[in-house]
């Protein structure tokens, strides 16, 4: 038979809550105290009876984390975040993806609500007239936290970066590099790639600027869409001196294209990306980008949930969101 807290509080007699507040890291318990309980559980492998708990705490200690995709770094980087910040909690996560599909989405929210996860971590692509499955996790009183994107007309608390603040950014940077035509690789059709739209659009207007729609090309969120808009903008003539890519993937396609077109980063265009992905720093031009604060996210978005599971009463919605940082590399350094 597997070790119980029995077993351990017996052999070093203990209270059996004693044992417990060492094993949950809580209470005030002596050193020596914790040694000889943490060494004894190690000796008898002991392992936590996560179903017995849940029956006596009425949670499971998992949380769900819903992702439009496990591929991209940004997603990537908020899941490991999440799992940080809740692993001291003895919580852990439960990740799902839904490839853009609104409809997969409320399948994998309800599917994670059948395995009973005190809350959810949600990165959503619901249009707002389609808000049924958050109504009902409201009824059922689960916490949950919107991440990255968030929905209009909905009342939830919502962690993600100032992505007018972003495009601003961006472009502000690229005016100031002496670019006078800049484009713009537009992300995939939801709020976050409008709002860097729109302040990339008050930087021009702010520089003395004329927004020019076709210097305004869609280029989806990936590195593959990122080169065929790319493609796009070097049709054009004049063409542009400088380029704000929606993301980071998307401005490494754009890169790709502009190379083999024979141009040179940053003398005859300079790039930015947004996202400060891991790899930015490695490219054969190094590319400049807007640190959108993704392990933030994460970590906050964790604490957010935690306090929410952990409150006897309803906690207000709250909205926070990250400044972003230009990280400035060789993709529009120029002289």
């Amino acid at each position: 038979m597997p070790a119980t807290m029995q077993d351990i509080a017996k052999d070093l007699k203990v209270s059996v809550v004693t044992v417990s507040k060492v094993l949950r890291n809580q209470g005030r318990i002596s050193d020596a105290t914790r040694k000889r309980v943490l060494q004894r559980a190690q000796q008898l492998n002991y392992q936590m009876n996560w179903v017995a708990r849940s029956l006596v705490t009425r949670r499971t200690y998992t949380i769900g984390v819903l992702l439009p995709e496990f591929a991209h770094p940004f997603f990537a980087e908020i899941a490991r975040a999440v799992a940080q910040t809740v692993r001291p909690h003895d919580y852990h996560i439960v990740i799902s993806s839904f490839e853009e599909d609104p409809t997969l989405e409320a399948s994998e929210i309800d599917s994670l609500l059948a395995r009973q996860v005190d809350g959810l971590i949600i990165a959503s692509s619901q249009p707002p007239r389609r808000l049924d499955v958050f109504k009902r996790m409201h009824r059922r009183n689960i916490p949950f936290i919107l991440i990255d994107r968030p929905i209009a007309g909905l009342q939830a608390c919502f962690v993600g970066a100032d992505n007018r603040a972003i495009g601003r950014l961006a472009t502000e940077h690229l005016i100031a590099k002496g670019c006078c035509r800049i484009g713009h690789l537009r992300g995939p059709e939801v709020r976050i790639a409008a709002e860097r739209l729109q302040g990339y659009n008050q930087a021009l207007a702010l520089a003395g600027f004329r927004s020019h729609s076709g210097y305004i090309v869609f280029a989806g969120h990936g590195d593959h869409t990122g080169y065929e808009g790319m493609r796009q903008l070097l049709e054009l003539s004049p063409l542009p001196d400088g380029v704000f890519c929606y993301n980071d993937p998307v401005a490494i396609g754009a890169m790709k294209a502009i190379l083999e077109a024979g141009l040179k980063m940053p003398q005859d265009i300079a790039v930015v990306g947004a996202g400060n992905v891991r790899y930015s720093d490695a490219l054969s031009v190094p590319l400049t980008t807007i640190e959108q604060g993704t392990c933030q996210i994460g970590m906050l978005a964790a604490e957010l949930l935690m306090a929410r599971i952990g409150s006897k009463s309803p906690i207000r919605p709250q909205k926070i969101l990250i400044p972003p940082k230009l990280v400035e590399r060789e993709s529009t350094r120029r002289a």
